[in-house]
C-alpha cells in the first residue's frame, strides 16, 4: 500500500506561507502518516512575492548592473521552512526563466483571470536561458544553500526536476533546447550534492502523440544521448515523471460527464513507455499532475463542465481513478512511488467558486477527506472482489457510462494490528443514480475481538459545501457558520465505532452507499 497519494501541487507558490496556505499544510501534515511531497510552479520565476492566478515569483535570481548574479533565497526558504516544519517535503520544480535569463524576457509578468484565453500566461519565463553557464550556477547554488540550510540528509530526500510540460507551450525552446537546458541543470545538481534524486521530465499525457514522443525523446536522451556538458554518453536520471489529466464535459446541457478512461490512458502509455527501457524500468514514477482534467484556476463560472468540484463527486472520482492507478502499475511491473494531485487552495477567494482546490477560505472540502481515509490504509494491498466493480481494462477504454462502479480497495498492517477497506459508489456522469445495497465480507482477520469504525464521504456526511448551501450559499459566513463549515468539512465516522466479536477471522455486514459516496471501513483489533 505505497502512499502514492501523498504528493500535491499548485501553481501559485506564494500562497504556501500565506494564511490558509499554512492552515492547509498543517492539516495535511497532521493526518499523513507519512512526509507528504509538494510541487509548486514559479520557484525561480522573478517577481515581487505578490501571489495571483496561475502566478507566483521567489526574486531568486536577478543580476547587479554589471550583468553579476544577485542571488536571494528569502522567498525560497519561506516555502521551503513551511513544507519542513509541517514534516513535509518539497517535490522541486526547477522553474521558470528568471527575467534577466530569458532570451525573451518581455513582457515578462502576466495578469491571467478566469476566463482569459490561457496563452495569455505564456510569457518571458517559458524561455531557454540567454547563458546556460550561469542558469547552471544559479541551479548549484540553490542545491548548495538547501544543504547548508536543511542538511545533507534531509535533501537527499527530495526529488529534484526542471521544469513543467516542455512539450507544451509552458517550454519556448526547442526539444534540443530542452535536453541541453536539463544536461546543464542535473550537472549543477549532482555538483553540488551527488546523492541528489534528478528526475524529469513532467510531459504532458504520454497518450497523445506529441506527449508520447517527447517522453521518448527525453528517455533516449538519458540513455544514448551527448550529453551537453560532459560529452559523453547519457545524463543522470533518478525519477521518471510525466502528467495524466482526464476531460470532463457538459452533457445534456448542464450535466456533468467525467472521462476517467482517458485519465487512466495517459498513465497506461506512460507506464509502457517506461516499462519498454529495460535500464529504467526500475526507477521511481511519479505522476507529476495526476487530475481529472487540466487547469485548477479554471473554476465552474468560466468553465461549467468543471462543477464537480465542490461536491462528492471529486471524491469518488479520486477514490476509484487511485485504485486504478495501483493496477496499472501492477499491470506493467513498474516502481510507482506517487501521483501528484495538483489541488491546493486559492487565497481569499470566493467560496465554493469552484477552483479545483482541496480548501476554501481554511474550510476542508470532501475530496481532502478522501485523503484522510488514505491516510489510514496501511501494509499491504489485499484481494477484492466485486460484481460491481469495472475491470481495469474496461476503465481505460470506455470509463464508466454505464451501471455505477461499486468498487473496493482494501489493506491490512498485521504489525499494526489495523486494516481498511475503501468502497467508493462512482459513477462518470454527475447525476443522482441508484444507492447501491453493500454487503461486506472481510476475511482472514486475525483475532476474534475487532473495533470496527465506518467513515463515510457523502451528501450527509463529512461534506462542508452541502452545509455551506443549506446556509444558503452565503459569501460573508458569520463567525458561527464558519465554526460549522470548519466542523463539517472534517471526516465523519456513520455512528459510533462498534466492538466486535466475530467467528472464525470473518466479518459479514451490510450498509448504504448512495451515488459519489465513498466509505472508509477500519478494523482495528
Amino acid at each position: 500500500m505505497e502512499p502514492v497519494w501523498s504528493f500535491f501541487g499548485y501553481d501559485e507558490p506564494n500562497y504556501t506561507y500565506m494564511k490558509d496556505g499554512k492552515k492547509l499544510i498543517a492539516e495535511i501534515g497532521e493526518f499523513s502518516p507519512v512526509p507528504v511531497y509538494y510541487r509548486a510552479h514559479n520557484l525561480l520565476t522573478t517577481g515581487d512575492g505578490t501571489a495571483r492566478f496561475k502566478w507566483g515569483s521567489t526574486n531568486a535570481y536577478t543580476e547587479d548592473e554589471n550583468g553579476n548574479p544577485v542571488y536571494d533565497w528569502t522567498i525560497i526558504d519561506k516555502i521551503f521552512d513551511t513544507y519542513i516544519e509541517n514534516g513535509a517535503k518539497p517535490l522541486v520544480e526547477i522553474g521558470f526563466m528568471p527575467k534577466a535569463l530569458s532570451t525573451q524576457p518581455e513582457p515578462y509578468e502576466h495578469f491571467w483571470k478566469p476566463g482569459d484565453p490561457y496563452g495569455d500566461i505564456h510569457t518571458g519565463w517559458r524561455y531557454p536561458p540567454n547563458d546556460y553557464d550561469k542558469w547552471a550556477e544559479l541551479i548549484f547554488q540553490w542545491v548548495k544553500h538547501s544543504v547548508d540550510r536543511y542538511g545533507q540528509e534531509e535533501v537527499e530526500s527530495w526529488y529534484w526536476q526542471l521544469w513543467n510540460e516542455p512539450d507544451a507551450p509552458y517550454w519556448g525552446g526547442t526539444i534540443d533546447e530542452f535536453l541541453k537546458l536539463y544536461d546543464y541543470t542535473a550537472d549543477a545538481v549532482k555538483r553540488a550534492l551527488p546523492t541528489a534524486i534528478i528526475g524529469g521530465a513532467n510531459d504532458t499525457g504520454p497518450g497523445s502523440v506529441r506527449g508520447a514522443r517527447f517522453l521518448y525523446a527525453f528517455l533516449q536522451h538519458c540513455l544514448t544521448g551527448i550529453n551537453y556538458v560532459t560529452g559523453e554518453i547519457g545524463s543522470p536520471l533518478d525519477a521518471i515523471l510525466f502528467h495524466a489529466k482526464g476531460a470532463p464535459r457538459l452533457i445534456e446541457g448542464d450535466v456533468v460527464q467525467m472521462d476517467m478512461g482517458r485519465h487512466l490512458r495517459n498513465l497506461d502509455e506512460g507506464f509502457k513507455i517506461v516499462a519498454s527501457y529495460p535500464k529504467f524500468k526500475d526507477l521511481p514514477i511519479i505522476i507529476g499532475e495526476s487530475d481529472p482534467e487540466g487547469c485548477a484556476a479554471c473554476g465552474e463560472t468560466t468553465n461549467p463542465s468543471n462543477a464537480y468540484r465542490n461536491g462528492t463527486m471529486y471524491s469518488s472520482y479520486t477514490a476509484a481513478s487511485f485504485a486504478r492507478k495501483y493496477e496499472l502499475a501492477d499491470k506493467y511491473g513498474i516502481n510507482y512511488k506517487g501521483a501528484v494531485t495538483w489541488s491546493f487552495e486559492f487565497e481569499d477567494q470566493p467560496w465554493f467558486h469552484g477552483f479545483r482546490d482541496l480548501a476554501t477560505n481554511g474550510v476542508d472540502k470532501p475530496v481532502l477527506n478522501v485523503f484522510r481515509m488514505f491516510a489510514m490504509m496501511e501494509g499491504k494491498r489485499v484481494l477484492v472482489d466485486s460484481d460491481q466493480m469495472y475491470g481495469l481494462d474496461s476503465v481505460v477504454n470506455s470509463s464508466i457510462r454505464n451501471q455505477e462502479d461499486v468498487g473496493a480497495l482494501a489493506s491490512i498492517s498485521k504489525s499494526a494490528k489495523t486494516a481498511a477497506v475503501m468502497i467508493w459508489n462512482y459513477h462518470d456522469v454527475d447525476t443522482k443514480g441508484d444507492i447501491a445495497s453493500i454487503n461486506l465480507k472481510v476475511n482472514g482477520v486475525p483475532s476474534d475481538k475487532v473495533i470496527f469504525t465506518h467513515y463515510r464521504i457523502d451528501d450527509e456526511n463529512s461534506n462542508s459545501y452541502q452545509v455551506w448551501k443549506e446556509m444558503g450559499s452565503p459569501q460573508n459566513p458569520s463567525q458561527a457558520q464558519v465554526a460549522e463549515l470548519e466542523k463539517s468539512g472534517k471526516l465523519e465516522i456513520m455512528g459510533d465505532p462498534l466492538s466486535m466479536t466475530i467467528d472464525g477471522g470473518e466479518i459479514n455486514m451490510g450498509f448504504s452507499l448512495p451515488r459519489q459516496g465513498v466509505s472508509l471501513l477500519k478494523i482495528d483489533w
